[in-house]
């Protein structure tokens, strides 16, 4: 069976795994997916993550975070886009999650990047998550 949204359906491990506290999830590879990991390794929302190959498949191995109180430091994931729905903003119009305590995942045209760094480069486009 296919998947017609491949970046909702990793999010969507995420979520999962972070509330069955999971130490790990494995999710299928893609550069797109591989960018948006990185930007939630800088911002500190996962402690690490690597790229392996199982069963001839390229795979994203995602160790998620926890706090001292062994809660999920994820507190929630959300889409913003989807195939039948694209959402875009000016660098001007972005919104803000959570008022400024979570991150936006914009993808631009000098490519996937945080929300902040996007109004810093005036750059808008695609939005792809937020994160708090």
């Amino acid at each position: 069976m296919s998947v017609s949204d491949p970046v909702a359906d990793m999010l969507t491990k995420v979520r999962n795994a972070a509330m069955a506290r999971h130490e790990k999830v494995d999710i299928p590879a893609s550069k797109l997916k591989l960018e948006i990991v990185k930007i939630l390794k800088t911002e500190g929302y996962i402690k690490n993550f690597k790229k392996v190959s199982q069963d001839g498949a390229n795979c994203i191995r995602v160790f998620l975070k926890y706090d001292e109180s062994n809660s999920s430091v994820i507190h929630g994931i959300e889409k913003l886009s989807t195939p039948g729905r694209r959402v875009y903003s000016s660098y001007k119009e972005l919104p803000r999650v959570y008022n400024g305590y979570g991150t936006l995942i914009v993808s631009t045209s000098l490519g996937v990047t945080t929300g902040k760094k996007a109004q810093e480069k005036q750059v808008g486009g695609e939005l792809i998550c937020s994160v708090w």
